[in-house]
């Protein structure tokens, strides 16, 4: 403890330096910014912190950071160890007084467009030691309510088309008069009539007006023929265009049927123009993932003609795609779990992907025989649904894909040796940016174990529970996924959430035909090949938000719940192993290895040498902490609690597991973020383990260094 204790000293004196060390005479590091605002209390302070032209430095503590005085370390120079120590640290912001005059005028001309009109701003800035900290004082200025509107549009064809989207005008009488309020009425005007053939209507083709001399606010909603950036001279009538010519180029090394590229277009000739025809075609474009880019230009060729031209320029064809995770654990197992892909994009020149995996978990203690190999091997083949029956103007913006895929893998372990044959079909889509599918009528599994050492077998004569789990078995079923999230990049940068659900059901279909299949009478379980085949129904839910602040820093909060549960019936009276909920891994209660949590208060079975802690029901909550540290570096501290469960114990006496058999981590990470790729190292350490006896579970930082006290993982991609 003594020890710990001068360590902590040694590192707080190091981080202790100067913030400000560096300033020069009569420069102050901008500590703090703070918005007041008086008046309306309904406008967001929040809100107007971003319209502040110089934002303080993020961090721990009133925008401190430990690099900030590693930064310090340097005289500012960057020669030499200075650079060094500018590089791995983050240099303080330097109050700027011109840009304080700038931020007041932003916030006034952000409360004007909210319709707060005469707004006063004023900042009160306070140094010491060094030290800037500034207070915008906001008085909210007079709204106007709008008490009847005016409309003058030109009429025709386009005042028929206006009139029939009236219902839908964003300004009311009885509404606040506000430029943001009517900048949104404008664009989505612009929007429905470009929909409806007037190709070169946009939003600047509005006009407004408000009449607050008397003792009425008049709103005058004009829509004129020439826009806000031209004179009246150049007023032109509104009219709708038609589609001309179309014409889709891509390179000629790209081997394509032509049907193809027809029945992924919905911009027809002679069809009225559409903005949203022209979207759906880029999406279903780009969805078919063998463009780079995809380009639509619309080009004026007569008074109410648009010809179309599609550029499509061909991505790499064949590639592929490699993907590693390792962890270790106080005991020194270590496992590595590497993945290679080869795919081919266009495989029978219609977009057909074909994927052959290829990968591997090997766990192994170094200067032993503990060891444990697998290895699977997997083909795929999705199709796009191209429905060449549909009428372009139907064709959906999203392309759904039928999917096959087979698969065989084979595990070697110190208790057995099994293989696991695959076979799937289903339909993988999307019901909009946000939200897809995947949906798989058959799912089918066959199950074979052999080699099994005898302590093995007696372990599973006497857990009828484990016993059921690896039997030799049929698995036939169906199952599917929908997931929402809003953002779906590799490496998100802004803030995001999601949600998962998934389900299986197997032996439903099969359990029809009891009559006519065979009956093993050991077991009294109806056999299919020869094997018993398995009942049960599971479903798993996860969702995730990532809160993002100090964009300069790259600070993030991220937080992740997963429960799910399992309950065979019927033929079975366990879930296959292959579908039971685990703990542990790079991605999960990083405090242990893969599957070595649970299920409850239970300790590592000695039986397996390997881990393989499993059960039929698991609750899972995680937080972490993501903040710049330099470069392409990033930290992360993370927080996880959950485990997994037998079902029909915690049914029996669920007091006896709730909160006590909750396991407990937390740790710290290193992040590589190469901006399409981000590499992860993290270790966990034990804060809770339910699988020690009473009274010694909660584990203190001196326990998390022994044996079975931390792992440490390393994987790609953030953990949620």
């Amino acid at each position: 403890m003594r020890k710990l204790a001068i360590g902590l000293f040694l590192l707080l004196s190091l981080l202790s330096c100067s913030t400000t060390r560096i300033l020069k005479e009569g420069e102050y590091r901008l500590v703090s910014n703070h918005v007041e605002v008086h008046g309306d209390r309904s406008v967001s302070s929040n809100d107007l912190s971003s319209y502040i032209r110089q934002s303080a430095g993020s961090g721990f503590l009133a925008g401190w950071t430990p690099f900030l005085s590693i930064y310090n370390w340097s005289d500012g120079s960057g020669e030499g160890l200075n650079g060094l120590w500018e590089q791995l640290g983050t240099a303080p912001v330097v109050f700027d007084p011109l840009l304080v005059e700038s931020s007041v005028d932003n916030i006034e001309r952000h409360l004007e467009s909210l319709g707060y009109y005469n707004s006063k701003v004023s900042a009160e800035l306070s140094t010491e030691k060094k030290l800037a900290r500034v207070n915008y004082v906001v008085e909210t200025g007079e709204r106007f309510v709008i008490d009847s509107l005016v409309f003058d549009i030109p009429e025709g064809e386009f005042a028929e088309e206006f009139r029939a989207d009236s219902a839908n005008i964003l300004v009311h009488p009885g509404d606040f008069l506000s430029e943001e309020l009517l900048e949104r009425e404008a664009s989505r005007g612009a929007s429905v009539l470009r929909n409806k053939g007037f190709y070169d209507f946009n939003a600047n083709h509005y006009f407004f007006e408000a009449d607050t001399l008397t003792d009425k606010t008049i709103l005058h909603y004009r829509i004129n023929g020439y826009t806000r950036n031209e004179s009246e001279d150049a007023e032109r009538e509104l009219i709708k265009y038609k589609i001309g010519e179309v014409n889709i180029h891509y390179p000629k090394e790209l081997t394509l049927r032509s049907s193809v590229l027809e029945r992924l277009n919905t911009i027809m000739p002679r069809s009225l123009y559409s903005e949203d025809m022209v979207n759906t075609s880029y999406t279903r474009f780009s969805s078919v993932n063998l463009f780079n880019s995809v380009n639509i230009g619309m080009t004026p060729s007569d008074s109410a003609k648009v010809d179309c031209d599609i550029n499509l320029v061909a991505s790499d064809v064949l590639g592929f795609k490699f993907n590693l995770e390792g962890s270790t654990n106080s005991s020194s197992l270590l496992g590595v779990s590497p993945q290679l892909t080869f795919y081919h994009k266009n495989v029978f020149h219609g977009g057909e992907l074909f994927n052959l995996d290829f990968s591997g978990n090997f766990q192994f203690k170094p200067n032993s025989d503990v060891r444990a190999t697998e290895f699977g091997v997997s083909a795929s083949l999705s199709l796009p649904r191209l429905n060449r029956k549909t009428p372009p103007g139907n064709r959906g913006r999203y392309i759904s894909r039928t999917e096959i895929k087979t698969s065989f893998n084979y595990q070697d372990r110190p208790e057995y040796t099994r293989t696991v044959g695959s076979l799937s079909y289903g339909i993988r889509g999307q019901v909009n940016p946000r939200l897809s599918y995947q949906l798989y009528p058959l799912q089918a599994n066959l199950v074979k174990l052999y080699n099994m050492s005898d302590d093995f077998v007696e372990t599973l004569a006497s857990n009828p529970y484990i016993w059921d789990s690896f039997e030799d078995q049929v698995d036939i079923g169906m199952g599917g996924v929908l997931y929402y999230t809003t953002n779906s990049d590799i490496v998100p940068k802004t803030p995001y959430h999601f949600f998962r659900f998934s389900c299986d059901l197997s032996g439903q279909l099969l359990s029809i035909f009891d009559n006519y299949l065979p009956v093993d009478e050991t077991y009294d379980q109806h056999t299919l090949l020869g094997l018993p085949y398995n009942e049960y129904v599971k479903a798993e839910f996860s969702a995730g938000k990532v809160f993002r602040f100090g964009a300069k820093d790259g600070q993030a909060l991220a937080f992740s719940l997963d429960a799910g549960v399992g309950r065979a019936y019927g033929n079975s009276s366990a879930l296959p192993f292959e579908k039971q909920f685990y703990c542990g891994g790079a991605s999960s209660m990083r405090g242990w290895q893969v599957r070595s949590l649970g299920p409850g208060f239970s300790d590592m079975n000695e039986i397996f040498i390997i881990p393989s802690q499993t059960g039929d029901l698991k609750f899972e909550l995680d937080a972490e902490y993501r903040f710049r540290m330099f470069w392409k570096f990033e930290g992360a501290l993370f927080a996880e609690m959950g485990n997994v469960w037998l079902l029909d114990e915690v049914i029996a006496d669920p007091k006896s597991f709730f909160p006590e058999s909750i396991a407990a981590d937390c740790g710290l990470g290193l992040r590589f973020n190469l901006d399409f790729i981000l590499l992860r190292l993290d270790v966990g350490f034990r804060v809770h383990d339910p699988s020690r006896e009473a009274g010694q579970r909660w584990v203190s930082p001196r326990g998390w260094f022994r044996d079975n006290g931390y792992a440490i993982h390393f994987g790609v991609g953030y953990p949620f």
